[in-house]
């Protein structure tokens, strides 16, 4: 039987909560974790009208970072962006923060959370409409992950780029092949942006510093760190990773919804310890095993919980919400791109759930002529 992060949460949370306290919304996910799905959220029974099985359905938390829960809210999100794609190249771009600012921007995640997506838009916008790279707006989207392969915080911005923009005279600029703002050019601005605006930051007193980050509440400490930072080569990854709208739609799938470790990556679990898969990037990406305490992988686990309300997708440019009616219509037309239609508008979870298994969820698993109907529904903490 395989080990999900539910089990682990549900052997290991309380030991975690001896050693660690988690904050507000830590708690809430890992509480919803252990109670997706199960009596504590209440659920429905069913019974089949031809043959009278019966069958209990309970409720999902619903919670962003449950790995159970992220398959429909991530279809029906790309199924509506996908009227959005235009028959053009896209680029994925990665920007990476340096370790020395991991520990600062996780103490002030509300406000340097955001300050990461405003640095890479600012950057990529103002290169791209300068004349010697495109000179045009461009369209974009970008995400935020926050971990590693290994669960560690490792906090990075993907951003999924339309190769080719929009003129100041309304025309179409297309792009060549290969990526069109040198790399170097890319992480240098990207660099000098977010280390702007964090010493302003600082300068009005909004960042906050605990634990061994006290040391730069002191003037000559952080302009030392925001030195070190800036004589650093800050790291930037780029490729062309589309051959078509529909591969662009596949790929915006994998990175949307995701979260910090599916339940597929967990290989064991014992009393003391578990055990996950990991993909070694430094070795030819193969395909490696790391074992840690029960304990350490929900404190890992934990870090990567978003703050209340966070906006993790935003969109920039053609693309962003007062464009897409305007600019992103001109853009189709002059591209002659195709328009696809949404195919899970207007239709209920039960039917997209069937659509994404390939088969009628609501049809007897017994005699398979019946329908499986809601008789009852069962309040939270109902025996099950």
């Amino acid at each position: 039987m395989s080990i999900t992060v539910q089990d682990i949460f549900n052997k290991f949370y309380g030991q975690y909560k001896l050693q660690y306290t988690p904050s507000a919304q830590q708690a809430k996910a890992a509480d919803d974790i252990m109670k997706c799905r199960t009596s504590a959220l209440g659920g429905h029974v069913h019974e089949c009208g031809e043959c009278g099985h019966h069958e209990v359905r309970y409720n999902s938390c619903r919670n962003r970072h449950c790995p159970l829960c992220q398959g429909v809210t991530k279809a029906v999100w790309v199924d509506k962006r996908s009227q959005d794609i235009l028959d053009a190249p896209y680029f994925h771009v990665i920007f990476t923060m340096p370790r020395e600012l991991h520990q600062l921007i996780y103490q002030n995640q509300e406000l340097l959370y955001p300050l990461m997506y405003r640095s890479v838009a600012e950057t990529i916008s103002e290169l791209c409409k300068d004349k010697k790279y495109l000179g045009a707006e461009v369209g974009f989207f970008s995400m935020l992950h926050t971990w590693g392969q290994d669960l560690h915080y490792h906090p990075h911005i993907h951003t999924v780029l339309l190769a080719g923009g929009l003129t100041k005279n309304g025309q179409w600029r297309n792009t060549s092949k290969d990526f069109f703002i040198p790399v170097k050019v890319l992480s240098k601005k990207f660099r000098g942006k977010f280390l702007h605006y964090l010493k302003s930051y600082y300068e009005q007193a909004k960042l906050k510093f605990y634990g061994d980050a006290t040391e730069y509440s002191n003037k000559a400490r952080f302009n030392s760190l925001l030195s070190k930072c800036y004589s650093q080569s800050w790291y930037s990854y780029t490729q062309r990773t589309f051959s078509g709208p529909l591969a662009v739609i596949k790929y915006i799938g994998r990175y949307t919804h995701k979260i910090a470790i599916s339940n597929s990556r967990i290989v064991s679990m014992d009393e003391h310890t578990v055990t996950i898969e990991v993909k070694d990037y430094k070795d030819g990406n193969k395909i490696k095993t790391c074992t840690m305490s029960g304990v350490e992988f929900i404190r890992r686990f934990l870090m990567h919980v978003l703050p209340k309300g966070f906006v993790k997708v935003r969109h920039y440019g053609i693309l962003s919400n007062r464009s897409r009616k305007t600019k992103l219509k001109l853009c189709k037309k002059l591209t002659a791109s195709q328009t696809y239609k949404p195919k899970y508008k207007g239709l209920t979870t039960i039917e997209i759930v069937s659509l994404l298994l390939g088969r009628d969820v609501t049809l007897c698993p017994v005699c398979e002529k019946g329908k499986m109907e809601t008789i009852r529904a069962l309040s939270k903490s109902s025996p099950p």
